[in-house]
């Protein structure tokens, strides 16, 4: 039987044996413009796991259109940058385009030395805090140029196509938003002018390529900004693309002001795919789907189901660089999935760093990947079956140790399950799932409910030992916390513990959060439910949307500190206090919990001039943080043990740092 997903596309001349695309991402990996061995060995990587077409980028059209972190395309001192990481793509097995883009008002005049970024309209942006510049008719004229020397130089360099950026709140998509393009010239007002600057851009790119190059646009196929572009405007542009010098459309979704979440778990696997439908049922050329494409599974049913010709897996494959191998061979359940937590890739940019990712700690480090085995094997007891644990013994069994991994509970993953538990972060458990497939594929040996104590460790006599066990919930001195009522986050999540109908929950960390928007759930109807219930008209759509978001519970979150959630990551947190807001939960901050009684909790808060104040609970949930538990180091010192400890066990952090720090030990043995 055919596999859609390895059947041959092609675009303009170009034949692509798969209908995997790799859509540029930002890796903040440039140095002042130009391609580093560390953008080479990222995409070299990537091409070696056989997607169809790798796309880069995207790369700057000129001096105002991107920063120094950014590949330069705007300059021909670029080209031989340009010409290695081309090359290095293809001689690795996939074909290679680059993304040319001019970020408009997204730009910061702190990257560009003071300057003004500049749009079609001075129109401030919620993301930047700036007001851009209008441009004038003779710099948007250069900037279409622009973007036409640009394609040229891209051409130049050996990319077998080039990708237009025209969506996502960067220039192209400022002059079609009726949000931001507020011009009265030709290049303002009706969607017939707004479009004019995209389609002169491809048409002047068209014209200095040549017939025979495939020119892409990545497109929204919704912006998701109220007052922004209608949908159908979008699909009247990209009809307007395809009539004219587009070879394919991309499509992906929202700009980066959106408060609709686009990339994060909430986000179900390929719910954006029915925009790339839309689009494909009125051009004639090929039509890429994006955004949370995650698996094989998902990319195929969207390709055979009609609603795309090929999907872009993107962090999908910054995750497992050989997910396209693994699933040509059958090999799917070795995948190591993206799980859409955005700690490594979105949240690292943010902070200026280059890409990263959580499960995959090779992910912008691939030229320190150990390839041969050491030349010294250990024995090697790994006690404690979490991210950091399994991380750690999957690495020295690369490395060529002897591994054995303990666990004391009934299964691994260890944390991971919990974070598991909120709605919409389902994915942390395949990440428990993933791990576990590659040790059974190595065939590492695993013992569960067994707690390793010092007569064990001298049975195995093993030569070097890694500490993961992990962490324990944090009681705080609270009078009250032996009462009936009183429950801990980990056994709520876990389902060990029913919950009354008024609920307080002590820590507005992450893990209170999640504990708020588990709880919050109960009680609201199905996604199964909701689509009977709408489907047949049985409720209006503001009745269902009640449903949808009023559960069972009444829920406060109270916390010490100033604000809520300090320790989510930026590109995850937005979303979870929206989802606060409107499940209703109550969040009092700077709120200190001194007692908690029969009937609730007492507290006082500066505000109010420190006086006690009451809340009345059924259930008192305390998520207070966590504590390392390290009970096996003094005994493996005691032994004179060569050891290290890793993960919570040695201090309470996120599962970031517990597979990085995991990999690092293993591979310093």
């Amino acid at each position: 039987m055919t596999d859609s997903l390895f059947t041959p596309i092609t675009i303009n001349t170009l034949e692509i044996e798969n209908r995997i695309y790799l859509p540029a991402m930002h890796l903040g990996m440039a140095r002042e413009f130009e391609v580093t061995d560390q953008i080479v060995n990222f995409y070299a990587q990537r091409a070696k796991g056989g997607p169809g077409m790798i796309c880069v980028g995207y790369a700057t059209i000129d001096e105002l259109s991107g920063n120094t972190q950014n590949i330069g395309a705007h300059d021909d001192r670029f080209i031989p940058g340009l010409t290695r990481l081309a090359s290095a793509i293809k001689e690795n097995g996939s074909l290679a385009a680059a993304q040319i883009n001019h970020s408009g008002r997204y730009n910061f005049s702190f990257f560009l030395n003071g300057k003004q970024p500049v749009a079609p309209s001075a129109v401030a942006s919620r993301m930047t805090k700036e007001t851009p510049k209008a441009m004038s008719h003779e710099e948007i004229k250069e900037t279409v140029n622009s973007f036409a020397a640009a394609a040229v130089r891209v051409q130049t360099a050996g990319f077998d196509a080039v990708e237009v950026l025209s969506g996502t709140g960067y220039l192209i998509s400022e002059f079609l938003s009726p949000l931001t393009n507020q011009r009265t010239d030709e290049y303002g007002g009706g969607l017939e002018n707004r479009m004019r600057f995209g389609l002169e851009i491809v048409t002047a790119i068209r014209e200095a390529v040549g017939k025979d190059y495939p020119v892409i646009v990545r497109m929204n196929g919704n912006d998701f900004m109220p007052g922004g572009n209608p949908r159908q405007e979008l699909i009247e542009y990209a009809r307007a693309l395809a009539k004219g010098p587009v070879d394919a459309l991309c499509i992906n979704v929202g700009w980066h002001e959106a408060r609709v979440p686009q990339i994060v778990a909430q986000v179900p696997r390929g719910a954006f795919a029915y925009l790339a439908r839309a689009i494909k049922e009125v051009v004639d050329v090929p039509v890429i789907a994006s955004h949370r494409i995650n698996d094989p599974q998902t990319a195929r049913q969207v390709i055979s189901e009609g609603y795309c010709d090929m999907v872009a897996m993107g962090r999908s494959l910054i995750a497992d660089p050989m997910l396209p191998q693994k699933a040509r061979q059958g090999k799917e359940k070795e995948i190591l999935h993206c799980i859409a937590c955005a700690q490594g890739c979105f949240d690292n940019l943010f902070k200026l760093k280059h890409v990263e990712c959580l499960c995959n700690p090779l992910a912008g480090y691939e030229q320190d990947e150990e390839k041969a085995p050491v030349s010294s094997p250990k024995k090697v007891l790994v006690v404690g079956g979490g991210p950091a644990g399994m991380t750690a013994a999957l690495t020295a069994f690369r490395r060529g140790h002897s591994v054995t991994l303990y666990e004391s509970c009934h299964r691994l993953g260890g944390q991971l399950h919990l974070a598991a538990a909120p709605p919409g972060r389902q994915e942390f458990a395949q990440f428990a799932i993933d791990l576990e497939n590659q040790i059974m594929a190595l065939k590492i040996p695993v013992v569960l409910n067994t707690k390793v104590d010092k007569k064990l460790i001298e049975a195995m006599e093993p030569d070097y030992v890694l500490l993961a066990t992990g962490a324990k919930p944090l009681l705080p001195p609270i009078p009250g916390l032996d009462l009936p009522h009183v429950a801990d986050a980990w056994d709520v999540l876990e389902n060990r513990v029913e919950t009354g109908t008024r609920v307080i929950i002590i820590g507005g960390g992450a893990v209170g959060v999640e504990t708020a928007l588990f709880l919050s759930e109960k009680g609201t109807i199905s996604s199964d439910t909701l689509k009977f219930l709408f489907v047949n008209k049985a409720e209006t759509p503001e009745t269902l949307f009640e449903m949808a978001t009023k559960g069972s519970k009444e829920i406060s979150l109270i916390e010490m500190m100033d604000r809520v959630g300090k320790d989510i990551g930026k590109s995850t947190k937005w979303g979870m206090m929206q989802d606060l807001g409107r499940f209703g939960v109550t969040t009092i901050t700077s709120g200190k919990v001194t007692k908690i009684i029969e009937t609730g909790i007492e507290f006082v808060q500066e505000s109010t001039g420190d006086a006690t104040q009451q809340i009345a609970a059924d259930t008192v949930v305390v998520a207070a943080g966590s504590k390392s538990h390290n009970p096996l180091e003094a005994i493996v010192k005691e032994m004179g043990l060569a050891y290290q400890v890793i993960g919570d066990a040695g201090k309470v952090a996120t599962a970031f740092d517990a597979v990085h720090g995991g990999y690092k030990a293993a591979k310093d043995i």
